[in-house]
């Protein structure tokens, strides 16, 4: 992904939000890796209050490196209830669990970002097109290209926020567990990292498709190859 994001701005600012406090080792103030973490992926998790209740609604998105993008439908009460209120924003990948030789010590490889801010809701239908291609490519590269363009009554019934990548806090673990110098190393138990990968398959064509329709190229080519 090209990030838009000032050289200057290369480092996360931290904040009362974002300082990390526990397993600080694992945290990360690197602008980069919270790009890699947020193009890795297309599924967050939106934190929101509503009505004094909170909610966290899953949706996708899509992130230009300075700016997160985030949709859904208009009659959506998180998403109405989103602009002028404070929200969270979490993506995570799960790359592994980590088998210690005690269950104390078991964990997970992973690699996180937490997004704080106040979204704005797009209202602009050029902007929303912008967005909504960011988002789109996000998840399916091509498929702006190839798939039609949503009309105007689409637009109008799709919400679309945008949330800055101004306050955020980045954590990753990996490598294997921490026990292997304490005295459960004397146990002679297995320990060590059972690596998860999530990979996209074979596309299934929508049966009422008539066979002269090919996969496009722009699909067919994820087949195999790594999801997150």
């Amino acid at each position: 992904m090209t990030s838009s994001v000032p050289a200057q701005s290369r480092t996360l600012a931290e904040t009362d939000r974002t300082r990390h406090r526990r397993l600080r080792e694992q945290g990360s103030l690197d602008r980069a890796e919270l790009d890699a973490i947020l193009a890795a992926g297309f599924v967050c998790h939106l934190g929101v209050n509503i009505d004094g209740s909170v909610r966290v609604v899953p949706t996708v998105y899509g992130s230009d490196g300075a700016t997160l993008y985030f949709h859904g439908s208009v009659a959506s009460r998180s998403l109405v209830a989103s602009p002028g209120a404070e929200v969270c924003v979490t993506v995570t990948h799960v790359d592994g669990l980590v088998l210690a030789r005690s269950v104390f010590e078991h964990g997970v490889n992973y690699r996180s970002a937490m997004i704080y801010g106040v979204p704005r809701l797009i209202t602009d239908d050029e902007e929303k097109l912008a967005g909504l291609r960011r988002l789109t490519e996000q998840s399916a590269p091509g498929q702006w290209q190839y798939a039609r363009r949503p009309n105007r009554k689409e637009l109008a019934a799709t919400a679309l926020l945008a949330l800055p990548l101004d306050e955020a806090s980045v954590k990753i673990r990996t490598g294997a567990p921490d026990d292997g110098d304490g005295p459960d190393a004397q146990l002679g138990l297995w320990a060590g990292v059972l690596p998860l990968r999530t990979t996209w398959e074979a596309p299934q064509p929508d049966p009422a498709l008539g066979p002269e329709i090919a996969v496009p190229p722009h699909i067919a080519v994820r087949a195999g190859t790594a999801a997150l």
